[in-house]
């Protein structure tokens, strides 16, 4: 197979010619040869004619066309080094280019170096990488790419080749060809002073092989622009003085994630580049743990040292208010117990002994350890065992739809240990090669292949030899093999696209991140907790790229180009990660959606105190302000009935893995968004993987945490559990089952309550002095003014509250009302509730004039629904505040949704 690449691909080479015009009148570096004692014969090296002035000028108005904030000045490096003549300053400015990855990023430099020779006559280029994996792909792109440049730039010689220490002749034709050259670096490849020997580095010290002279010095010379692949790798001190060691005319900085953007020229957002189709789409299948919180989960996401305590955030199950268990992010430290921070029993033995940052994990009493990016309770083989399926299904479906096409899928594999893949033994390879003999049956192409034949892995090796991958046992099996997959996935591209070779499904720990990737991986299947190394844009970017056919030509199918994600947390978790580290490296770019107007303006809410003295209002006060309390009457056995014939219909279900998946997509303010396109789909069963514990000891905790002041005894609790019908239930997922019953309870106990209850008055009551506490600001946007109201303007909390404002303001009955402020409450056995309205209500003739009926003083609820339709806690409530007004207070009591309805 010939890749085949398109010159006219409008945003690269918007890339290019920003970086071109950077140096508009520089003048042309003809060919010619000089001599110098240090550095021998030297061939055109790079020269700036360009003053300071006139790069920022050209900088400020490539910056201004591609729609960047001009820089005020032209960043710079500045160092001291050794150079041949002694101690130097040296000073160079550095650009910098945005691109997303999976858009072309290096095949960009590649071509921007050649069009600055083509149009200035810069010869000697070094590109700097910070590791192997990022160099060989490099070296990759220079092979494929070669052909096509030379039709593009009409045979240019030039010639390119990895920095080899045994091999330092390439310095000397690096410094003395009359061509184009292009000298590929590993940064640890000169940044270290000293070598394991003791001497000093290879690039640092004279050799007879190069007449006595020393390669660094005759690297100075060339003056060399820098190309920095993934420059943020290479920020600390020790890299920059490394950089500006080689002496450079000026570093070109290429990256999708720059930490320091200098002097930036060119940016292609992730926004942009997903919104215009120049990378696959992506889709997330979630796979998840549902409905099992039998055993005590834990997972250290991190450690913090602050203020010389450490800190660690673990993800827990946690009792909330309502009575359910939720995974919950919470810190701890030593000496704090999981039971307080949860509110779970199960919890007990978990005491944080320690909190090791050296260790980088936590260590609890009961001598579990777990480290950071580790769980315990989360059931992570049968997680593994469901996402490596899945992949290898979702891999047999898309070659079948896109074998016609041309397009060779691939899945990459991201593990979290290496063992569990590379041993014998290890569950990532048994559950592979089982999930594969398995479902190859239902598909014919792949039924003659074994999970041996069709597998590849890459991990970082040992030893290196020469800029080749040298292994520790090379005359092994084992070790050829391994070299053979280094080559197919490291330098094979093409090969590895090809239908002629069977490895379709790639598997790696870390080494597989920046600078390498594959136009046809179609699947990335996440085999790590969420809080791996590997960040979700380096997850994504490994296969983010279009895909290509047969024939090397890219195709620009949108159905055909999507990247699936395989991951072991919630698609919405993870859509949040993926955003949240884009706006970490582009948040002062993104547009976010503006504030409502006036949503910030404050308000006053002044009380009109004239309205208060009117003897209409004394009177409606004494009606509502009197306070009360209730007692209450329950029937056990009416309770134990109700709750058996409710616990009876309980639909439990069993722990279990599912997967659902949700499309990404880019909203208006170029931010990434879920959609659900696949609900929940159960994948493995884990019924009965758990011992029984003491349900009864579960739900007598769990009510004593969630209900209303009325406990149920051990006694009623057993009552009901050996009455229902619904015990399998139990031995399928006994929390989850006693959570239920639990929730049945809370229900049927607090209907009891709120039935069997009576309000009596009590003596005592609301002052009505306490409303010149309401003088308080509020916003603009929540108020509406009012002309009989107590208050000049009320405060709404939602549209059917202003509705109701507004419609009690055109009725001439309304004579006066208040919005009954935040303290007046009523006590119920379901919670404190703070009623809406009391209204001064004044009946009128069919000409809306007064007819001399007695004043009518009530008080209002407005609700969005009818009594039967609310939620539950707000039924209750309602019922609780009518018995309390009429059948305390004698005050008339209605619940409405708008003011037509009353009085």
């Amino acid at each position: 197979m010939e890749l085949r690449f398109d010159p006219g691909q409008e945003y690269q080479v918007r890339a290019v010619e920003s970086i071109a015009r950077l140096f508009d009148g520089q003048g042309r570096i003809e060919a010619s040869m000089s001599y110098s004692r240090e550095a021998g014969f030297l061939a055109s090296p790079n020269r700036l004619d360009l003053g300071e002035d006139d790069f920022l000028r050209n900088l400020q108005e490539v910056q201004r066309s591609g729609g960047i904030p001009p820089s005020p000045n032209l960043e710079h490096i500045e160092q001291v080094i050794d150079a041949a003549e002694g101690r130097k300053v040296i000073r160079f400015p550095n650009f910098s280019v945005e691109m997303e990855t999976g858009t072309g990023k290096t095949y960009v430099y590649i071509r921007t170096a050649l069009e600055l020779n083509r149009r200035y006559g810069f010869r000697r280029f070094i590109i700097v990488v910070p590791s192997i994996a990022i160099k060989e792909g490099v070296l990759k792109t220079f092979e494929i790419t070669e052909k096509h440049f030379q039709e593009l730039y009409g045979n240019l010689p030039y010639k390119f080749y990895p920095y080899d220490s045994a091999n330092l002749t390439q310095v000397r034709q690096f410094s003395a060809s009359p061509n184009v050259e292009f000298m590929i670096m590993t940064l640890d490849s000169f940044n270290k002073a000293m070598t394991e020997d003791g001497k000093g580095n290879v690039i640092r010290r004279s050799t007879d092989r190069l007449q006595g002279a020393t390669p660094i010095h005759i690297v100075q010379a060339s003056r060399p622009i820098l190309i920095l692949d993934e420059p943020q790798n290479m920020e600390s001190e020790k890299s920059v003085v490394a950089l500006a060691a080689l002496n450079p005319l000026l570093a070109l900085r290429y990256s999708a994630t720059h930490r320091n953007p200098y002097n930036l020229v060119y940016r292609l957002t992730p926004a942009e580049a997903y919104r215009d189709g120049l990378v696959k789409k992506i889709e997330v299948a979630s796979v998840l743990k549902e409905s099992d919180v039998n055993l005590p989960y834990i997972r250290v996401n991190s450690i913090l040292s602050k203020k010389r305590i450490l800190t660690a955030s673990l993800t827990v199950n946690k009792l909330m208010k309502g009575g359910t268990v939720r995974q919950t992010e919470v810190t701890v430290k030593s000496g704090d117990n999981l039971r307080a921070k949860t509110n779970l029993p199960e919890y007990e033995e978990f005491a944080v002994d320690e909190v090791n940052l050296n260790t980088n994990r936590v260590i609890f009493g009961n001598g579990m350890e777990i480290v950071v990016g580790g769980s315990q309770g989360a059931d992570k083989e049968a997680l593994f065992e469901a996402q490596i399926r899945y992949t290898i299904e979702e891999h047999f479906r898309k070659q079948r739809r896109l074998r016609d096409r041309g397009i060779k899928v691939l899945s990459l594999f991201f593990i979290d240990r290496v063992d569990n893949y590379a041993t014998a033994d290890g569950i990532i390879r048994r559950y592979f090669t089982s999930a594969f003999d398995e479902l190859k049956k239902k598909y014919s192409d792949w039924q003659s292949l074994s999970a041996d034949d069709v597998q590849a892995s890459y991990f970082a090796f040992t030893k290196r030899k020469g800029g080749r991958i040298e292994l520790e046992d090379s005359a092994s099996g084992e070790s050829k093999k391994d070299e053979a997959a280094y080559d197919l996935i490291m330098k094979d591209k093409e090969r590895l696209l090809s239908f002629d070779t069977k490895e379709a499904f790639i598997f790696s720990h870390s080494a597989l991140r920046e600078g390498w990737d594959n136009p046809n991986i179609f699947q990335i299947c996440t085999l790590h907790q969420t809080t791996s190394e590997i960040r979700k844009r380096q997850e994504v970017g490994r296969g983010v790229r279009l895909a290509v056919s047969q024939i090397g030509e890219r195709t620009h199918d949108p159905e055909v180009n999507v990247l699936t994600v395989v991951a072991n947390q919630s698609y919405e978790d993870y859509v949040r990660q993926l955003q949240e580290e884009i706006h970490e490296e582009y948040g002062e770019g993104v547009e976010l959606p503006p504030k409502p107007p006036n949503a910030r303006k404050p308000a006053t809410v002044r009380l009109r105190k004239e309205y208060v003295l009117k003897p209409e209002f004394k009177e409606l006060w004494d009606k509502i302000k009197g306070r009360t309390r209730y007692y209450v009457n329950i029937d056990t056995e009416q309770v134990i009935t109700e709750a058996v014939a409710e616990v009876d219909k309980l639909q439990i279900k069993t722990p279990r893995i599912v997967i659902s998946k949700a499309e990404l997509k880019i909203d208006d303010e170029g931010d990434f968004e879920a959609y659900l396109s696949s609900t929940a789909k159960t994948v493995v069963d884990l019924a009965g993987r758990y011992p029984l514990p003491n349900l009864v000891e579960i739900m007598a905790y769990l009510l004593e945490h969630t209900t209303p002041p009325v406990r149920l005894s051990r006694k009623t609790l057993v009552e009901i559990f050996l009455r229902t019908k619904n015990k399998k239930a139990a031995l399928d997922n006994p929390f989850e089952f006693a959570s239920e019953v639990v929730r049945v309870l809370k229900e049927q106990l607090a209907d009891h309550l709120v039935n069997g209850m009576q309000y009596e008055k009590i003596d005592d009551w609301y002052e009505m002095s306490r409303l010149e506490e309401l003088i308080v600001p509020a916003w603009e946007g929540h108020v509406v003014p009012a002309e009989h109201s107590v208050y000049d303007n009320v405060i709404f909390d939602s549209e059917i509250e202003r509705k109701f404002v507004e419609d009690l303001e055109k009725r001439r009955e309304v004579k006066m009302y208040i919005k009954l402020p935040s303290w007046f409450e009523v006590d119920t056995p379901v919670g404190k509730y703070n009623p809406d309205w009391a209204i001064v209500w004044e009946w009128t003739d069919t000409h809306g004039e007064p007819n001399g009926k007695p004043l009518l003083y009530l008080v209002s609820e407005t609700k969005g629904a009818t009594i039967d339709k609310l939620r539950s806690d707000e039924r209750r409530k309602v019922q609780c505040g009518e018995k309390h007004f009429q059948g305390a207070l004698g005050t008339r009591y209605r619940l409405v949704q708008n003011a037509s309805e009353l009085p």
